[in-house]
């Protein structure tokens, strides 16, 4: 069948398929093709461009699995999995005790590191006594992974204000896992940038009652700028 800049030609079990990425000689030719009188013209057309797998195939979005945050001892702090991989808790809890064991004697205190295990990679970061790790399948770019990784581990900083531990980390679970949130939906990447991420995290965990003194400096601007306009607006 030829239906203008969109056809499919089955043959010897192979399916080629084009869509308004032809050459121009390609679709020329195409449009000139007599199905009866110069099929020949047009396998040899074909002949000469690469095969595409499937007429649906399209780049999908970085994916991640999951998102840890454990403690020295190698104990969840935080966690969110997007994945199916693990279906039960006790399942996660021997993925992230197997996470701990590959990585901890490893220094990576400075800069984002990479390890494989059960067919993922997995870069991860500590600080203090807190250990941040993000997970993605084989297939995944670990660059794209570790921007993740970063964004994550520098808007929790913010938040925590430069005191990022396991006591601060508790008290503040609801800012961490809003930060998971604004980072990730469903395993799609949605923001890496830290800055963007904590703001949105700390405007949304806003408690508009609460004294300033209890409030994260972004909550707090968040707070004062809603302040000057309500009073503006009187």
């Amino acid at each position: 069948t030829i239906g203008g800049r969109r056809f499919a030609l089955l043959t010897t079990n192979k399916i080629w398929c084009y869509h308004n990425k032809l050459e121009s000689n390609i679709y020329n030719a195409l449009e000139k093709a007599q199905v009866s009188r110069e099929r020949d013209l047009l396998f040899q057309v074909l002949e000469l461009s690469p095969p595409i797998s499937s007429p649906l195939a399209m780049e999908l979005p970085p994916k991640v699995k999951n998102i840890l945050l454990l403690d020295s001892e190698g104990k969840r702090i935080a966690a969110k999995y997007y994945s199916g991989d693990w279906p039960t808790n006790t399942a996660k809890e021997a993925f992230e005790k197997a996470v701990f064991s590959k990585t901890q004697k490893t220094n990576a205190r400075t800069e984002v590191e990479v390890t494989a295990l059960e067919n993922n990679i997995i870069v991860y970061k500590f600080v203090q006594d807190l250990h941040f790790f993000v997970t993605g399948g084989e297939e995944e770019n670990e660059l794209i992974l570790a921007s993740v990784l970063q964004g994550l581990f520098d808007a929790v900083n913010l938040l925590l204000r430069g005191n990022a531990d396991k006591r601060e980390a508790l008290d503040n679970l609801d800012l961490i896992f809003l930060c998971f949130d604004e980072i990730i939906d469903g395993g799609i990447v949605l923001e890496t940038d830290a800055n963007v991420i904590a703001e949105k995290a700390g405007i949304n965990s806003i408690d508009p009652n609460a004294p300033l003194s209890e409030q994260t400096i972004s909550q707090a601007l968040a707070t004062a700028r809603e302040h000057l306009t309500r009073s503006l607006m009187k």
